[in-house]
């Protein structure tokens, strides 16, 4: 079973230093989790990512982290679920978690009667064009696997200020739309993250636990 934090607004880099902290103490039977947060605004850059992916910053911090990935940004009106699973205890390869959180992601738009659709070679999810190509990023990917247990996860755009992202070339490819559930769908402010979290931490860990 796995355990599901309630969602809350965190410090990035305090999360972070917690997330550090329980895949370094865990032990062969600390229960898998994962914790649904939301960050004040900050920039991301992975642990290979380049520093031309970072434009004009301005205000907003840019915080270097170890998981995979270019630069993202984390705000208010984004859930970010931080998927802490014990690959080895689960003999689940990364590339298959990958795509377990994409499909999760998946599965929960395709419930609020949108579109969805992963992308090769580029870790996260689209909103499908008419074509059924990439569109939009409405969520991005990024995991760090250290002592056979990932940390980091899955951040699932739902109603946000989306402006920051045009101060990036978000996950390194420059010109990349970004959008989110509130304005995909049309659904406007009826969209509450608080209210989605834990449907969307649910569709996680179903994922993560299924066959």
């Amino acid at each position: 079973m796995i355990r599901l934090s309630p969602f809350q607004r965190v410090d990035y880099l305090a999360c972070l230093h917690a997330m550090r902290s329980f895949n370094a103490q865990r032990g062969d039977d600390t229960p898998d989790e994962i914790w649904l947060v939301e960050h004040p605004p900050v920039f991301t850059q992975g642990l290979a990512g380049k520093s031309e992916h970072v434009l004009t910053p301005g205000e907003i911090p840019v915080i270097r982290t170890e998981r995979g990935g270019q630069v993202t940004y984390h705000g208010p009106g984004q859930v970010v679920a931080y998927t802490l699973i014990d690959l080895r205890r689960r003999r689940l390869p990364v590339r298959d978690l990958v795509c377990r959180l994409e499909q999760a992601v998946v599965a929960l738009c395709a419930g609020k009667g949108l579109a969805v659709v992963r992308r090769p070679g580029a870790p996260g999810v689209y909103v499908a064009a008419p074509d059924g190509s990439p569109g939009a990023k409405i969520a991005s990917l990024g995991l760090k696997v250290s002592r056979g247990c990932s940390y980091h996860g899955v951040a699932l755009n739902v109603a946000m200020d989306l402006e920051p992202f045009g101060r990036i070339n978000p996950c390194g490819y420059a010109g990349q739309p970004v959008t989110d559930l509130a304005r995909a769908t049309g659904s406007g402010p009826a969209i509450d993250p608080a209210a989605l979290a834990p449907q969307f931490g649910a569709a996680l860990a179903a994922a993560i636990e299924g066959p």
